[in-house]
């Protein structure tokens, strides 16, 4: 199957690393799959796992409030950011505006309340050593703050080059198998990841040329990337894809920057093709 993605990718500006497996099937294709690729904010996928986990241990609870700060906003993706200092939210629904509108704000706010080393330590249990969530989210290239929330990993030099986050497509998709078979947490909570996965408002990506095909996704963008982790509901079977495109030498924020483009073509001919 790589020899049909390779006339899309051969002569693309930029660095392409993926990942698929049909979670019936088995049947898998890759192209630098074990490679560590910069993650955006599909870093959020396991600090969304961490959340969970710290509520089924007793550690969190899902109905306790989060105060927002007027130092604490950041630009860039989210709604909260236009929030009134002062406003306390469930951690609930700090969790879903993290993933379901990306919001940068909401990550650094659980980042706060949870550690990303708790996450990267309930990674390290589910086997995926390489997936590291490495700082808070600094805001968009035009208003950064100065980096903060550092994990123990984040703070070794050969990780600084990621910036907020860093994993494989393989352990992505890992991730989501796990899941989709419900061994994240519980059964019940892999359910409720995954429909929140659902509802995940930035759809260009994977979801771009999937017609009525049920995708559950997470997107992440930074000026010269774009990635795109999910489960496409196929007749013959769910199937994880992980793309990450990156060293594009022009930024585009709309929805069709060619890295975008390039996903939603590309994982249109893997789930063709493993389904």
């Amino acid at each position: 199957m790589i020899e049909l993605l390779k006339p899309h990718i051969e002569f693309f500006p930029g660095e392409v690393r993926l990942f698929a497996k049909n979670l019936r099937s088995g049947a898998e294709a890759g192209l630098g799959e074990g490679e560590r690729v910069r993650t955006a904010s599909t870093i959020k996928l396991p600090i969304m796992a961490a959340v969970f986990n710290e509520v089924a241990r007793g550690r969190a609870k899902w109905d306790e409030r989060l105060r927002l700060r007027d130092s604490d906003k950041v630009s860039g993706s989210g709604v909260l950011h236009e929030f009134s200092d002062g406003v306390e939210l469930p951690l609930r629904d700090v969790m879903h505006l993290m993933i379901v509108v990306s919001d940068n704000t909401a990550t650094n706010l659980i980042l706060d309340r949870i550690t990303a080393d708790t996450v990267n330590d309930f990674m390290d249990s589910l086997g995926l050593t390489n997936t590291r969530s490495l700082r808070k989210v600094r805001g968009d290239g035009s208003q950064l703050k100065a980096p903060s929330g550092w994990s123990k990993a984040g703070l070794m030099e050969e990780n600084k080059r990621f910036g907020l986050g860093v994993s494989t497509p393989r352990e992505m998709v890992l991730l989501l198998e796990k899941l989709h078979r419900g061994e994240v947490v519980s059964a019940a909570a892999s359910k409720e990841m995954l429909s929140v996965l659902d509802r995940q408002q930035y759809k260009d990506g994977i979801g771009r040329f999937m017609g009525s095909r049920k995708v559950m996704s997470k997107s992440g963008a930074l000026d010269a990337l774009r990635s795109d982790v999910g489960i496409v509901v196929a007749p013959g079977g769910p199937i994880g894809i992980a793309i990450t495109v990156d060293g594009m030498p022009w930024v585009d924020y709309s929805p069709e920057n060619p890295g975008l483009a390039l996903i939603g073509r590309l994982a249109s001919i893997i789930a063709d093709q493993l389904a």
